[in-house]
């Protein structure tokens, strides 16, 4: 397998700019990006996401999924937020992504066009979830069908759990860029993370980026615990 840097994304995942900025500012010389998503974009609006993103690389994690035509103008409505990165999910299909992909190249300029991410299976749900809504294929072999699905409709790379890192790049090669939640230092509560990894478990599988959130941020002091996690990513 190819040598890579595994890098972190620090989740700031609450509804209040103020305590978003306070993490943002806390974790910034251990974060290579930071990560706002539906919570705090729903709460704040596209403007507080600019500002509290501005001179930071951004994770925008939005999980866009509707029909291609939304998904395509979606994407043109959010260009300048600036993300480095823009999320879908893998079952809108082939054609929704396909769309995606053809608005993220064309309402951005060719040297800061965000990487089209596309969500797999969500790190909440196990076998027991996907039975209940009518899948029942276990969720490795359902990210294996989604992550081959979307990288071929034009996704540079997939959200996926820990634990399908080895099988998307047994399957995909080392193109697809792996972003991944779930992430749990040894010791952290588990929460409502159903499969999940510590960091060094990630970057040894493949991971190119982790992405953690309340191991760092409700942690007695936030900027030790993400130097700790990016200390461990180094070792």
């Amino acid at each position: 397998m190819t040598t890579r840097r595994t890098r972190l994304i620090v989740a700031l995942d609450t509804k209040d700019e103020a305590q978003a900025a306070r993490w943002r500012d806390q974790t910034a010389a251990s974060a290579d990006a930071i990560k706002l998503g539906l919570e705090f974009t729903y709460a704040q609006g596209l403007d507080a996401v600019r500002r509290v993103a501005k001179g930071h690389s951004l994770f925008l994690d939005l999980k866009l999924h509707d029909i291609p035509n939304t998904v395509g103008s979606a994407i043109g409505s959010l260009a300048d937020t600036r993300p480095a990165m823009l999320t879908i999910h893998a079952q809108g299909g082939s054609a929704m992504i396909a769309a995606a992909r053809a608005a993220v190249d064309r309402a951005f300029p060719a040297d800061a066009r965000p990487l089209l991410l596309a969500v797999t299976v969500l790190t909440s749900m196990d076998e027991a979830a996907l039975h209940e809504i009518g899948v029942h294929d276990d969720p490795c072999q359902q990210v294996l069908r989604l992550g081959a699905l979307a990288v071929a409709a034009g996704a540079d790379g997939l959200i996926c759990s820990p634990h399908e890192i080895i099988p998307l790049r047994d399957r995909l090669g080392d193109a697809p860029v792996l972003v991944v939640p779930g992430i749990r230092p040894a010791g952290a509560e588990t929460g409502d993370q159903k499969r999940v990894m510590t960091p060094t478990q990630a970057r040894n599988a493949g991971a190119d980026w982790i992405v953690v959130g309340r191991p760092i941020t409700t942690a007695a002091d936030p900027a030790a615990a993400a130097a700790a996690v990016a200390a461990e990513l180094a070792g």
